[in-house]
């Protein structure tokens, strides 16, 4: 099984003798782009996110339910706009840290530890997201999110197994 790759290195190389170090590990530039969406993130800035994604972007977080607005399939930009409006109308967020981050040639892999307040409720959780980044000529072309369904329910007041849209 291949862990995962940072300028050539197997990432559990990285800090050992020899091996790449992690601020060699850090220059991957899709790595660097992941970071710079996340800060664009941190400030609201959903146009830089977009500038950074193909016109024909892949994009799906929970993309087999309808529990929360941002959950399902969208294709290109466009789409993905309501992707951050149903976050932005649905949610404060309270925490954004990434943990850890995996990458190859052509993909970012991010453990994200996410804090939110739902602003339908006002309950409040955290949970760990996964983000899968995949890139094309340098641009996103594939993005994947995965989260905590039973916190997201709970935070919308819903039943876990409900499929019904929290708008």
């Amino acid at each position: 099984m291949r862990r995962g790759r940072a300028g050539g290195e197997d990432l559990a190389k990285v800090g050992q003798p020899g091996r790449t170090t992690l601020e060699e590990a850090m220059t991957n530039t899709n790595l660097q782009t992941v970071q710079t969406i996340y800060e664009a993130f941190g400030r609201g800035d959903v146009e830089a996110i977009l500038a950074h994604l193909t016109h024909d972007v892949d994009w799906a977080a929970e993309s087999e339910t309808a529990l929360a607005p941002w959950h399902g399939h969208r294709h290109g930009k466009d789409e993905v706009l309501g992707f951050f409006s149903g976050i932005g109308q649905s949610l404060q967020v309270d925490e954004f840290t990434p943990l850890t981050f995996a990458t190859n040639d052509s993909d970012v892999l991010v453990v994200i530890r996410f804090g939110l307040t739902s602003l339908a409720t006002g309950r409040s959780g955290s949970m760990n997201l996964h983000h899968w980044w995949r890139f094309r000529n340098g641009k996103v072309c594939f993005y994947r999110g995965t989260e905590d369904m039973a916190m997201t329910a709970h935070l919308f007041g819903l039943e876990v197994g409900s499929r019904s849209a929290a708008h």
